[in-house]
């Protein structure tokens, strides 16, 4: 396992932002040629990134026979878009490692939980902006002039969302909205219409087109800290621009159970709900349908 921690300096970055990444080694007695990334974006609501949605997610993928990287990426009193800017850069220097730690470019998958689920989508309606691409080029010093080497290389492949937040609007998590926007009233500086209120414009379900990557999807109804209809907002939006969807919805559990199992549970095991633990071997089922190991036979 090649576990390494990458500080991660963008434009505004915290200290402490980082992607931890977790490679299967390449060996040349394995049929396994290339392998699929996932990365994992902790819930939090912007205000912190959970521990109970992180490394044991990345260790569950893991066993899936996925690469995976956990980013813990810059919260409050940062906001948007900084902590998009270090999930771009991230996907950029995994595609550009690909080679040598055996990433198939064509997999990268990124996954989020609650808040995190929110930044994973804005990467996944924002990539192929000017602002993003801009931010990107600027941090590394190359020209502005084409921006669609850098629009490619940010591009993830498909998504897995966790009781996402969607919405900045109807159904909102108010502390995420209210962390990510910081002291921002409008989207004047990202977006080409002017005057646009920012909880218009990091309303995830607003912004959905046909170059949306693929989504697996999962929520549970009882959720009462991000309700269902932030997935089920989603689910409709990709479903009118055409965007393959897996969406899945159980009847019990609260927010944030992450593993639903004793291995995410929190100090009183609230979060360990059984029926709820299968979202783990479904999502496992929609990627080796969708991005499968590519091997040498």
């Amino acid at each position: 396992m090649i576990h390494e921690k990458i500080n991660i300096k963008m434009p505004g970055s915290e200290e402490y932002a980082a992607l931890y990444t977790y490679i299967q080694e390449y060996s040349v007695n394995l049929g396994v040629e290339k392998r699929p990334m996932v990365i994992i974006c902790p819930g939090g609501g912007y205000d912190h990134t959970s521990d109970r949605e992180s490394e044991p997610l990345a260790l569950a993928f893991a066993a899936m026979g996925c690469h995976t990287a956990v980013l813990r990426y810059s919260t409050g009193p940062s906001q948007f878009p900084i902590a998009l800017s270090e999930l771009a850069y991230s996907v950029r220097l995994l595609r550009k490692r690909a080679e040598e730690w055996h990433i198939d470019t064509d997999k990268i998958i990124v996954q989020g939980s609650s808040a995190g689920g929110h930044l994973a989508a804005c990467l996944g309606v924002f990539w192929n902006k000017d602002f993003l691409a801009k931010i990107i080029a600027k941090s590394e010093g190359i020209s502005e002039k084409d921006l669609s080497e850098v629009k490619e290389s940010i591009r993830p492949n498909g998504h897995i969302f966790n009781y996402p937040v969607i919405s900045a609007e109807t159904f909102a998590h108010a502390g995420s909205a209210k962390c990510i926007s910081g002291d921002l009233e409008t989207a004047d500086s990202f977006s080409e219409r002017k005057g646009i209120p920012i909880t218009e414009f990091l309303s995830i379900e607003k912004n959905i087109t046909k170059d949306t990557p693929p989504c697996f999807i999962w929520h549970t109804f009882e959720d009462g800290t991000v309700p269902v209809e932030n997935s089920l907002m989603l689910v409709s939006a990709l479903r009118k621009e055409g965007v393959s969807t897996e969406l899945h919805i159980f009847p019990h559990g609260g927010h944030g159970t992450g593993l639903a199992n004793k291995l995410t549970a929190g100090n009183v095991g609230k979060e360990i709900v059984p029926e709820v633990q299968m979202w783990l071997p479904l999502a496992r089922n929609w990627i080796e349908t969708n991005y499968p190991i590519t091997t040498k036979y």
